[in-house]
């Protein structure tokens, strides 16, 4: 897929400081896109593609202006899951030192998930194990029609254990059970079904289309309400509905009540004009 998400970028995120094995451009207005470049492995994980998507991700959650990430592949395919030559080099290693490994590609994920702009995974091609997983952190996953996906761990004999808190949220513990304990490959189709994608694009072109409507439809959202409405989810979600939550969802919509953003929005509906944020 081309990207011309490649023009003026946003202010404070210097491209030249990320390795090659990962690419960020952006626009002036705010959408940047995240690239795992490493086509010829069909874009698998090891140690340095972990570390780089880890950087990137901790130096966009530090950028003035972002406000829609995009996350994709090169070459036409998501991410094939870890690179085989790696795995083989982790057999080699002690459990404390597979540990150390397995803790980067958590703290990566998480540093993905805790972004404060809308993520969006935009799928090509493969997307297996970590790569599925990668798509799961995301708050938004597009795939083309002719994706595939897997969580195939358990046919080497492992699990899919630091991926498996963002792909249980998004698909729920019944259908984790079943796509870890088999490892069966499934479709597009199958994948909106249960949760794990949202939108099917019909081609690579589709897919761009796809992506410059939602970097267009962000632009109509406060930056400051979606960061609060991600935090939102994440602490409401599995909580009894009690007084005490009651309590703190009314606080939280009394804050951005009174808040600069909120108040600010609200006059510009009042007034039938664009809100501070649109268009910039």
């Amino acid at each position: 897929m081309t990207n011309p998400i490649a023009d003026p970028f946003v202010e404070g995120i210097d491209t030249d400081a990320q390795s090659k094995l990962v690419r960020i451009d952006g626009t002036a207005e705010g959408a940047a896109t995240v690239t795992i470049n490493r086509a010829s492995k069909k874009n698998a994980f090891n140690a340095e593609v972990i570390g780089a998507l880890s950087e990137a991700f901790e130096t966009l959650e530090g950028a003035d202006g972002v406000r829609v990430i995009f996350v994709t592949g090169a070459g036409g395919s998501f991410s094939a899951g870890a690179d085989l030559e790696w795995m083989r080099d982790a057999a080699q290693h002690t459990e404390s030192d597979n540990r150390d490994d397995a803790m980067k590609m958590a703290i990566m994920l998480k540093r993905l998930y805790d972004l404060p702009a809308l993520t969006v995974a935009l799928i090509e091609g493969s997307a297996f194990g970590g790569g599925a997983g990668l798509a799961a952190a995301c708050d938004l996953a597009i795939a083309t029609r002719d994706a595939k996906f897997a969580f195939s761990e358990v046919k080497l004999g492992l699990i899919a254990a630091t991926i498996s808190p963002y792909v249980i949220a998004a698909i729920g513990p019944r259908r984790a059970r079943s796509l870890f304990a088999t490892g069966r490959p499934f479709g597009v189709e199958f994948a909106r079904d249960i949760g794990l994608i949202d939108e099917v694009a019909a081609d690579a072109a589709a897919l761009v289309v796809a992506r410059d409507r939602i970097a267009g439809e962000i632009l109509a959202c406060a930056p400051g309400a979606v960061a609060a409405s991600k935090r939102l989810v994440a602490d409401v979600a599995g909580r009894e509905i009690d007084h005490s939550l009651m309590e703190e969802t009314a606080r939280r919509i009394a804050r951005t009540r009174a808040a600069e953003e909120g108040q600010a929005g609200v006059r510009a509906f009042l007034a039938h004009a664009k809100p501070p944020w649109a268009g910039q």
